[in-house]
């Protein structure tokens, strides 16, 4: 693997902007009860990263998050900007798509699977975009939110982690490039969850 050089896009200036922990909760969707970690919040001060995630988080649903090539969630903050337009001002915290971390300067048509984030003490390798569920509905609390994302192209990326270590908010990111040029994180959502897998 090698650092990008200076014109590469992924090179420029790259951080955290939030670290995001959540824990299992249910709450009542059309009637009737959902299990969810979506609902996390920004933690200040140093975070460890574990082969299993970020210390602190929880998953709820085990058989489609988590693991170890989804061990951590990336969003942009970026998108953020959008969003509010979108979904008419409702209020986003940094966490509010459910990211363990929320990042400044990484964006999915940029990255690929097998980039390198260096990050604090940690060493994390990006590995493949977020295939959403209805629980962004559920987060919003609002049924059109899922099929808004699958259209917006912005779905994050998901992490595993290499070598744990411990970061906080406004660690710069270092990025090495992965081999090859393969698709990128964008490419591959746009392929669909089949080719995906």
């Amino acid at each position: 693997m090698s650092t990008l050089s200076p014109g590469h896009p992924a090179a420029r200036s790259a951080s955290l902007r939030s670290v995001n922990i959540g824990r299992p909760r249910e709450v009542v969707w059309e009637g009737g009860p959902v299990r969810t970690s979506f609902f996390r919040s920004p933690r200040e001060g140093p975070v460890a990263v574990t082969p299993k995630g970020l210390e602190g988080d929880e998953v709820a649903n085990t058989s489609a998050h988590g693991g170890p090539r989804k061990a951590v969630y990336a969003y942009p903050a970026e998108h953020y900007e959008f969003w509010a337009k979108e979904l008419g001002g409702v209020p986003m915290p940094w966490g509010s798509f459910g990211e363990n971390l929320t990042t400044d300067g990484l964006l999915e048509s940029e990255l690929r699977p097998g980039d390198v984030l260096e990050i604090g003490t940690a060493r994390l390798i990006v590995t493949q975009p977020r295939g959403p569920c209805f629980k962004l509905n559920v987060r919003f609390g609002r049924d059109d939110v899922l099929a808004r994302f699958l259209r917006a192209d912005r779905p994050g990326f998901y992490l595993a982690v290499e070598r744990p270590g411990v970061l906080a908010r406004g660690d710069s990111v270092g990025v090495i490039r992965g081999p090859g040029d393969g698709p990128t994180i964008l490419d591959v959502f746009r392929a669909g969850p089949a080719k995906d897998r």
